[in-house]
């Protein structure tokens, strides 16, 4: 069993998921910090202080606050704005990834393009020499 594990971890595409699993996360924590940074401060400035992670919905009457983190203290939320803003990283994310491929494939494309053309295979021995052969009663 333990050698079984060996050659099913040491396959190429087991190794090229893990590689890709954990870039994925990494450049998944870039987005957030693009959104949350970047993007939803700017959408706030153009809205007039919009910010969605401080939208949520009390599920009790004892939550009154008026932030996210303080109603939580008072009781169950519902807290849609975090939501709204990870259905916009995913949304942000999925278009960078989109581009990614879109650029590589046209690279792909080009480089298939601009690829020599393989020398022609000589042909069989038996083919050469019929052709030898017809050359020869050719001249005859």
């Amino acid at each position: 069993m333990l050698k079984e594990f060996q050659e099913f971890i040491s396959k190429g595409n087991v190794m090229d998921l893990a590689v890709g699993v954990i870039i994925g996360a990494s450049f998944g924590t870039i987005v957030k910090s693009l959104v949350d940074d970047v993007i939803m401060p700017i959408v706030g400035a153009i809205f007039g202080g919009l910010d969605f992670n401080n939208y949520f919905l009390g599920l009790s009457s004892a939550v009154n606050a008026a932030t996210l983190d303080a109603a939580k203290g008072q009781g169950a939320v519902l807290a849609y704005g975090s939501f709204i803003t990870a259905v916009l990283n995913f949304l942000i994310l999925a278009f960078i990834i989109f581009l990614m491929v879109k650029a590589v494939n046209n690279l792909r494309k080009r480089l298939e393009r601009e690829k020599p053309a393989a020398p022609a295979a000589p042909p069989p021995a038996d083919v050469a020499l019929l052709t030898e052969i017809r050359d020869l009663l050719a001249r005859k």
